[in-house]
């Protein structure tokens, strides 16, 4: 059984006798209930699960029911936080769907640790801006946040047996490789359980959307020109019923915060430039880009210029994705005709990064732009006759600010 490497972060933190509510949040469909299982009954604590995914239980006394519940089992077995014995542990799922949760869920706790009763607390959620929220406005200094982003390579590769290329067009969804074996079926569970799932219950049910036809274009045109920079005038005159920019790039940050699709900024020296820039467009995992594309694994592997753009986007979405929570930021750079594909950054450090997949002997006019511009402590080049694709998906971002 093949268990996420951010398992033993959680488990620690469930053993620890402080009391802190931990947050795992991330996108649907990344393992966040299945890794919460392991992590419980590999760790022999007690739990109470519930999930408030369904429609009906949208209610504030439900977290209390199942509160109360929990709390009793702690109190049965005596388990306070000195004891020696582990905790129980409660168990919200999607808890961000309930109305005032953040407000329950601090009067219920703060009630316990006056009491004494150790029971611990793990909140599951699959729109992480929304929890953010919550949390923030009512739980300030009680919780801890585990960001769940989509697998990378190296897990994929040990759960499923992945090599770089499937990698690449199949993505990070643990649940759809399976299904490999049988693309069509494969294509249809990522459009209905995955993509149609999360728009209409992580992005449209969640937060206020005035046109969800145009943040359902938006998002097929991200993927469209995932890896290209495309300047949100250009998104108006491409979708009908676009309204303003403003809207675009609000939608477009909806998007991202459902971990769907993102529009990286371009760099300007120590500050990225977010609103007054095109943005560049970037699939967070290339199965959204590859489940829309209507082209076999095989065909796409045959044709050059689609899996240029393929190799970008996976290469763009480790790169978003293993920067997640570490305050890294990642955009793109351009100026008078020099671009370069990739810019990692934090305060001053920086690093560049080109994507290649063919071999090639002539200069890199963007690169040689961008070190006499910024100084960046690397200038990568990936694929080609650079840094190989497997040896690339095996470093986080943060490696090349080293």
């Amino acid at each position: 059984m093949f268990v996420r490497p951010v398992g033993a972060t959680l488990e620690a933190r469930l053993r620890e006798p402080r009391r802190f509510i931990q947050v795992l949040a991330g996108p649907r469909q990344v393992g966040k209930t299945t890794l919460a299982r392991q992590v419980t009954e590999g760790a022999g604590l007690q739990v109470h699960f519930a999930s408030a995914d369904e429609p009906a239980l949208r209610s504030r006394i439900w977290i209390e029911q199942q509160w109360e519940a929990a709390r009793a089992r702690a109190e049965q077995a005596g388990r306070t936080t000195q004891a020696e014995s582990p905790a129980v542990v409660l168990v919200l799922d999607e808890v961000q769907k309930l109305p005032d949760w953040s407000e329950s869920i601090k009067r219920l706790w703060d009630r316990d640790s006056a009491d004494g009763v150790n029971l611990k607390l793990l909140l599951l959620g699959s729109a992480p801006l929304l929890i953010q929220r919550g949390l923030t406005e009512s739980l300030a200094g009680r919780f801890e946040i585990i960001l769940l982003t989509h697998w990378f390579y190296r897990e994929m590769q040990a759960a499923f047996g992945f090599d770089v290329d499937r990698h690449i067009f199949f993505g990070g969804y643990p649940g759809a490789a399976p299904l490999i074996g049988d693309e069509e079926r494969w294509r249809r569970y990522v459009k209905d359980a995955l993509i149609e799932t999360a728009m209409s219950r992580d992005v449209l049910l969640l937060t206020r959307v005035d046109k969800p036809a145009l943040l359902r274009r938006l998002f097929q045109l991200a993927c469209d020109y995932s890896g290209q920079i495309l300047a949100y005038q250009k998104m108006v005159g491409q979708l009908q019923d676009a309204g303003n920019t403003t809207t675009l790039a609000h939608y477009l940050d909806l998007l991202a915060g459902a971990g769907m699709v993102a529009g990286l900024p371009k760099y300007a020296g120590e500050q990225v430039r977010q609103r007054a820039s095109s943005p560049k467009l970037q699939v967070l995992n290339t199965a959204l880009m590859s489940a829309q594309l209507g082209r076999p694994f095989a065909e796409a592997r045959a044709d050059p210029e689609l899996w240029g753009r393929l190799v970008e986007s996976a290469v763009g979405a480790h790169l978003v994705n293993s920067a997640m929570g570490t305050g890294i930021q990642i955009g793109y750079w351009r100026d008078r005709g020099a671009e370069v594909d990739f810019v990692v950054s934090r305060g001053r450090d920086v690093a560049a990064l080109e994507v290649k997949t063919t071999r090639r002997r002539d200069a890199l006019p963007g690169m040689d732009a961008f070190a006499k511009a910024f100084s960046p402590k690397r200038s990568v080049l990936v694929g080609g006759d650079g840094i190989p694709l497997e040896e690339f998906f095996s470093r986080p971002a943060e490696y090349w600010l080293r």
